[in-house]
């Protein structure tokens, strides 16, 4: 299960599941130190290991950048 913020190499590479989030470089699971918002995405990576039916599949996780609340 990988979580991608690089979308085209994640295509390159095929793993056996990912999920891609379009945020900035060094921050996969979120900002520093907002628990909550790590969590949310280890909670949707987690869904996708059982919900992913076909090898290489990539998942856009819905989240934008500083704009979510995360509760």
């Amino acid at each position: 299960m990988g979580i991608s913020i690089e979308r085209k190499f994640t295509e390159q590479v095929r793993p056996s599941r990912a999920v891609f989030l379009k945020w900035p470089y060094g921050h996969p699971l979120g900002e520093a130190g907002a628990t909550r918002q790590h969590r949310v995405v280890l909670t949707e990576a987690f869904k996708a290991l059982v919900t992913i039916e076909k090898p290489g599949q990539i998942i856009d996780l819905p989240f934008r950048w500083k704009r979510e609340k995360y509760e």
